[in-house]
């Protein structure tokens, strides 16, 4: 990243989606094995590799096809990012929510955050998407550490209290009825969890774990945006399953959920 004010960035990122890609309403980021869902969205107006627009770092991690996409989804005008930087990628946390930033500055109102996520829920297993309710940011990381934010920012104290808003979680209720919520584990990552990790997760609340998200969604909200964010459960969690964890499975459920998960996406994005 050339500046060392990260909203100096991210402000000439989303001046450069709106003179590649246009305006949108919507910012959609996919986690790993989410890309195949592109084209069910909508129609795919355009798109732009994103190591083309300013800050964005080459995604490196399998399943993130590194391509930013303008779709119009009936009519509601979406940026579907499919990829992000990961703080087990060693990149400094203005990297990591640079892309969400970019994408509200370009005007954005509606963040939606998904991801790939082992179940600490039996009952929910592979192939299940599960709503986002609230999070546990367990990475060792904020977003709002640091300087203050510049003026014409909001202060850093962000209120998270219904961080995951409650209307669009609805809206996603109304179309896929009985789907789960849960809270979602947000860990550093870089290798999956231990039993007696997800045993101590477990305690604390957690229902999902994974290693992105949070810090996006602390990021989005702080600028104003409202926030969704969709897991799609592609392992139960270590110590849960006699199945070995590996990352081959999570590409592998993705593609196969791909149906359901444009259905859920289109209304949480039809409803921001």
């Amino acid at each position: 990243m050339t500046s060392t004010d990260p909203y100096t960035a991210a402000h000439a990122a989303g001046d450069a989606i709106r003179e590649r890609l246009g305006e949108h309403r919507v910012a959609l980021v996919l986690g790993s094995g989410w890309a195949d869902v592109v084209p069910m969205l909508g129609t795919v107006r355009d798109g732009v590799p994103m190591p083309e627009l300013p800050g964005f770092p080459e995604p490196a991690v399998q399943g993130h096809s590194g391509m930013a996409h303008s779709v119009d989804a009936d009519g509601v005008p979406l940026l579907v990012m499919a990829g992000r930087a990961h703080l087990y990628e060693e990149h400094p946390v203005p990297t990591v929510v640079h892309g969400v930033r970019a994408a509200v500055l370009s005007g954005c109102a509606t963040v939606v955050l998904t991801n790939a996520a082992g179940s600490l829920m039996p009952e929910h297993g592979p192939g299940t998407p599960v709503m986002i309710r609230d999070h546990l940011n367990l990475t060792g990381a904020n977003p709002m550490t640091g300087a203050d934010p510049p003026a014409g920012m909001p202060g850093r104290f962000s209120d998270l209290t219904d961080l995951y808003s409650p209307r669009l979680r609805a809206a996603a209720a109304a179309a896929v009825p009985g789907i789960p919520e849960g809270v979602y584990a947000g860990l550093l990552g870089g290798s999956y969890e231990t039993p007696a990790e997800i045993a101590m997760l477990r305690s604390w609340g957690a229902d999902l774990v994974g290693m992105s998200t949070v810090l996006e969604a602390i990021a989005a909200r702080h600028l104003g945006a409202e926030v969704a964010g969709v897991s799609l459960v592609t392992n139960l969690a270590a110590g849960m399953s006699a199945e070995a964890l590996d990352h081959r499975e999570v590409l592998a459920t993705g593609k196969a959920s791909v149906p359901r998960l444009a259905e859920l996406l289109r209304a949480v994005v039809a409803a921001a």
